[in-house]
């Protein structure tokens, strides 16, 4: 009988042991393996290329098998599953991302350092340079860059898995939205647009260390976004 796929990953990660040198750790023999779990070979070689494909096994010919995390590529698989078969939906996940940006950058406001928002800002002058020059792909990219940086400077690698899950999956969505408000709101000569210098007030908040403040700019900056795309 096979083992269910969550008690396989508790039961071997016992079983690994630190291998001297690299720090991997490394699984006992398939042979090992087999007598502990209690299952048939066939069935254990099974799971492990399971395990293998999800990204939580690494296996190197004449060295042996390690155990490991996958990396955000497990959750964006698993988003984009969800999406595809209807379990999740557009509105949940752009809600999940807003409530996410909007705690984050309030964070973000505690921890940067001066380095920290002049790379932000630097961003944000990127966005507003590109867009005037109509290089929407590079305004797009600085804007993407802007928020992941949020995230960077929080350091919590849970909430950093979570949102390159979540912007895996919308990525396509906010290249559309973004189309959707450059059309919108066509600049003026001189003028810049609004979808790139909303971000100057999250900017601020965060320079001033409020989190309140920077809490209140990113949802302005969602509020802004929405009603240029019809979806507020």
């Amino acid at each position: 009988m096979g083992v269910d796929l969550s008690f396989l990953v508790r039961s071997l990660a016992e079983q690994a042991t630190p291998e001297p040198g690299t720090g991997l750790l490394r699984l006992p023999t398939e042979r090992d393996l087999v007598a502990s779990l209690d299952i048939s070979r066939g069935a254990l070689r099974e799971q492990l290329s399971m395990l293998e494909m999800l990204g939580f096994l690494t296996r190197t010919q004449g060295r042996g098998s390690y155990l490991g995390v996958p990396d955000a590529g497990f959750i964006q698989l698993y988003f984009d599953l969800s999406n595809e078969l209807g379990q999740l939906g557009g509105g949940q996940f752009r809600s999940a991302r807003e409530m996410l940006e909007i705690s984050m950058s309030e964070a973000a406001a505690r921890l940067a350092t001066a380095d920290d928002v002049e790379v932000l800002r630097g961003l944000v002058d990127e966005m507003v340079r590109a867009s005037a020059a109509g290089e929407d792909d590079r305004a797009l990219e600085a804007d993407l860059d802007f928020h992941r940086r949020l995230f960077t400077i929080v350091d919590n690698p849970i909430f950093t898995l979570l949102h390159d899950g979540l912007g895996h999956v919308l990525r396509d969505e906010v290249v559309d939205r973004r189309r959707a408000a450059v059309e919108r709101a066509p600049l003026a000569p001189g003028e810049d647009r609004i979808i790139d210098t909303v971000h100057y007030g999250i900017v601020d908040a965060v320079a001033d260390r409020d989190g309140e403040a920077a809490r209140a700019a990113m949802r302005h900056h969602f509020e802004v976004w929405s009603s240029l795309t019809g979806e507020g």
